[in-house]
């Protein structure tokens, strides 16, 4: 399955109106862009069904299409093979189903998340028919995530990373597994406007031991997890600037090893196309 370089990742597709979703997965495919990422909120991804997917594959003709993620709480194995299964094969062939394990305090339910997991893909596998591991990716943040996701899937989708992570998560994959990275981005010139509006972003997730854990994971201290995230977490984890400064990122992931990064371009709201932003990231970088 061929994802591109550069993807695009919003909550829109998923939270915002269907018609235009439609229309803004037209025009991303026309701009260059390689796949189209239906963003999942942190309890869950109402596309875990797959009609969204199936209305942005029926949108478009050449792009891959991915779910970043469905929560492996809130759809069963069984419906999400029967679901994948239902849509004619040429839409298959670009689908990507990515699965995730969702957080503790999202998920009344949550336990051993590795185990479950594990669990999930089994029963993916055990389904008739199955859905097929080159189909399927893993939001993995940590080692061991990201081993099983080599190893069971066609890689993984790391969220809310800067470039040191991609440079770990590329040394415990093997060489033929994708490192499909997601990354933040603001398009201001401004570094306190943007740095304010990353902060607002991020707000929800530093709330979230996965995500904090994964961050102290790759260096960071606890003090720059407090009073909204320092200069220092926040300037790594969003790329802010122009779209030349935003493609210079982009090329620091690729060289550390990303094999497709997805850009997120934050929007005051998940139901916000952030088609502008788009065409202007496209001139730069697609």
């Amino acid at each position: 399955m061929n994802l591109g370089t550069i993807g695009i990742w919003s909550l829109a597709f998923t939270h915002g109106d269907r018609g235009e979703a439609r229309e803004a997965a037209a025009e991303l495919e026309d701009l260059g862009y390689g796949t189209l990422w239906l963003g999942g909120s942190p309890g869950g991804n109402p596309s875990g069904d797959l009609a969204t997917a199936a209305d942005v594959l029926d949108a478009t003709d050449r792009v891959t299409v991915a779910t970043g993620c469905v929560s492996i709480w809130e759809q069963p194995a069984a419906r999400l093979a029967a679901a994948y299964h239902a849509l004619p094969a040429h839409q298959r062939a670009r689908l990507l189903v990515g699965l995730g394990v969702s957080h503790a305090e999202c998920i009344d339910r949550y336990r051993r998340p590795y185990a479950a997991l594990v669990g999930y893909l089994d029963e993916l596998d055990a389904a008739s028919p199955p859905l097929p591991a080159s189909a399927r990716i893993v939001g993995a943040h940590g080692p061991r995530m990201t081993r099983l996701g080599a190893a069971r899937t066609l890689g993984v989708h790391p969220y809310l990373v800067d470039v040191g992570h991609t440079v770990r998560a590329r040394s415990d994959l093997d060489t033929t597994s994708l490192l499909a990275t997601e990354q933040t981005v603001i398009l201001s010139t401004d570094p306190e406007a943007a740095r304010h509006q990353a902060r607002t972003m991020l707000a929800p997730y530093l709330g979230l031991a996965n995500y904090r854990e994964a961050w102290l994971r790759i260096g960071f201290e606890p003090h720059d997890l407090a009073h909204g995230g320092s200069d220092r977490l926040i300037d790594a984890l969003f790329a802010h600037g122009t779209p030349e400064e935003i493609a210079a990122r982009i090329t620091k992931h690729t060289a550390a090893g990303a094999d497709h990064i997805a850009l997120q371009v934050v929007t005051a709201h998940r139901t916000l196309f952030a088609r502008t932003a788009w065409r202007e990231l496209a001139a730069a970088l697609c």
